[in-house]
């Protein structure tokens, strides 16, 4: 998201700005006698609006907006039933954190808490921490918290000094998170890159990369950029064979944001999450595959120790004692209702239907890509719901920022972005399959694909100059 500076426009008359054109008919005047006065763009107005022609003006300009529903570059949620918008409408006025004056809304929390540590296989669900945050990232920032915690406590006679730097190792691929992440608590981010084919983390590369400094490695389940999993359970077997030559005993971060809420309902015999015993903790969106609106994510450690106690604040409730843990403090309690409906509401089996549709449509759109012979596919959405393809080897007349460009033209939010080193010569087109996203709006896209390439065949060149700019990744 870009930083938004102040009005740089030139001022005008006196204005201080321009002024945002209102149609006379929004006033509450006799539109034949006198307009009402239109509001100033960068500063306050000098006296109140009538609440239907604030809620005109604001609306009018937010039908530029891009269709929610037509976004395939998005992995957050754009559609619930309307029983769960009723419910979030019910406590947006919820102050989250005010466990002593919301204990209903605080108990539904601990209940998904403990929903998720069943669902991720925790060896004693009941000894499992965790807590809602506003989404994955700050789920990610917590988790790694806790890593440098650890770590600095067990190396507490030479950290903190001058010689000494905590270090994180992960996929080149990683969400940028985590990139903050480590700028933020002053920890050096090891990444493995990209190797031909392989798109993200390696294990063996990734232990190449450990030492004594090494606070913890993130595996990501369900990349952002082609969908696929990291094989997680290999890099717990590379860690413990790196504990029996060397003696160092380095945790693991599982970054469920998207696969969390996936390989649970449809690869029940993958084993990523607590069965293994060096991963420490997990975190996944809500707001992604959880299938609600943003903005909430979940983080989990897989019992107190794993937590460090120091890093727990707690506060009194009806006699009770609720540990919190997260970054922001005021927030609604509008996304964590929302977020048990839909546990209640679907259940196991109502989840695996729901993911395992996205999965099928996902599917499908990769075998309507692969019949038109321009694109090569990476992925075909059997993990994530998601499919990554690139123009086929011989495709010379345009890239894929120009089929990018021609589908928002029909509507369509598809980014189209290059790959981080070892692969910047890789640029791909990505469809992000989320519930709401059906075979019949499937089909409309195949249809506008395919209707957009007769002319890009006929350029005599791609049409991208500045391929950083031709459009944006969104994780």
């Amino acid at each position: 998201m870009p930083l938004h500076r102040g009005n740089s426009e030139s001022p005008d008359a006196g204005d201080g700005g321009r002024r945002i054109a209102v149609n006379p008919f929004y006033g509450e005047a006799n539109p034949a006698v006198r307009m009402t006065e239109a509001p100033p763009k960068h500063r306050l107005p000098d006296a109140p609006l009538s609440p239907s022609t604030a809620y005109q003006v604001v609306h009018d300009e937010l039908m530029l907006d891009g269709n929610s529903r037509l976004n395939l570059a998005t992995f957050v949620t754009t559609w619930m039933e309307p029983q769960a918008g009723q419910l979030m409408a019910e406590c947006r006025d919820k102050n989250m954190i005010d466990k002593d004056e919301y204990p209903r809304t605080a108990e539904l929390e601990r209940r998904c808490v403990a929903i998720l540590a069943d669902l991720w296989n925790a060896p004693d669900p009941s000894a499992a921490v965790g807590c809602s945050t506003t989404g994955s990232s700050e789920a990610c920032m917590l988790a790694g918290m806790a890593l440098k915690r650890r770590w600095s406590s067990r190396n507490a006679d030479r950290y903190p000094s001058p010689d000494t730097r905590p270090n994180l190792v992960m996929g080149v691929n990683v969400q940028v998170c985590w990139e903050k992440f480590c700028t933020f608590w002053e920890v050096e981010a090891r990444l493995v890159p990209m190797e031909g084919e392989r798109f993200h983390l390696d294990p063996q590369a990734a232990v190449e990369l450990c030492d004594e400094n090494t606070i913890g490695v993130v595996g990501v389940l369900g990349s952002t950029f082609d969908g696929s999993y990291e094989p997680v359970a290999d890099l717990c077997a590379a860690l413990d064979a790196l504990r029996e030559r060397t003696g160092l005993d380095i945790p693991v971060h599982v970054d469920g944001a998207s696969g969390a809420m996936v390989a649970p309902f449809l690869d029940e015999d993958l084993v990523w999450d607590f069965r293994l015993p060096r991963v420490a903790s997990i975190n996944t969106s809500g707001h992604k595959y959880g299938l609600v609106y943003p903005g909430v994510g979940w983080a989990l450690w897989r019992d107190e120790e794993a937590l460090p106690e120091e890093l727990v604040f707690r506060v009194n409730y009806l006699g009770g004692d609720m540990p919190t843990f997260a970054l922001n403090f005021s927030r609604p309690g509008a996304q964590v209702v929302a977020q048990y409906y839909s546990f209640l509401r679907l259940g196991r089996d109502g989840y695996r239907a729901v993911q395992q549709a996205a999965r099928d449509v996902a599917g499908k759109v990769a075998e309507e890509v692969a019949k038109l012979g321009d694109f090569r596919l990476l992925t075909r959405g059997d993990q994530l719901p998601v499919l990554a393809f690139t123009t086929a080897p011989e495709v010379t007349a345009y890239d894929v920022f120009d089929v990018s460009r021609r589908l928002r033209e029909r509507g369509w939010l598809v980014p189209a972005y290059t790959f981080p080193p070892h692969r910047e010569d890789l640029s791909v087109l990505r469809v992000v399959c989320r519930n709401g996203f059906s075979e019949d709006l499937a089909a409309l896209f195949a249809d506008d694909l395919r209707g957009v390439l007769p002319e890009l065949r006929r350029q005599p060149h791609p049409q991208t100059r500045d391929k950083a700019a031709a459009t944006g990744f969104h994780h």
